[in-house]
């Protein structure tokens, strides 16, 4: 269980890695239009690359967990995501996180450790 807990984790890092990339890629590209331009900026922009890689490893290593161990209980616990997203957006984007939301991943993370025993 620590092993399958251990890949969860990696498996959150890399995901909620990936938007956080997306999201600092998406900032220095500005806003969207159908022109040459902006595809110039998006396609020059390294975070977009990263956000991209960090998901194909987030999927790689997603598909290792799932065919090691039964969906019902590894599912579940990708709600430990919703821990790290909060963590990073506080930390790395300065955003505020309202004491309603940290009680919502609580009670989420209470029901995860429930669906995991």
């Amino acid at each position: 269980m620590i092993r399958l807990f251990i890949l969860i984790l990696l498996q959150g890092m890399l995901v909620i890695g990936s938007e956080c990339f997306l999201k600092v890629a998406l900032e220095k590209i500005g806003e969207f239009s159908w022109t040459w331009a902006f595809f110039k900026v998006a396609l020059s922009t390294w975070q977009l690359y990263a956000a991209g890689l960090t998901a194909i490893v987030g999927v790689l290593e997603w598909m290792a967990v799932l065919k090691r161990y039964d969906l019902s209980l590894a599912y579940p616990l990708t709600a430990i995501s919703f821990i790290l997203s909060l963590l990073a957006g506080a930390w790395i984007f300065h955003e505020p996180i309202p004491a309603t939301r940290w009680i919502g991943v609580v009670l989420i993370m209470a029901g995860v450790y429930f669906v995991a025993r």
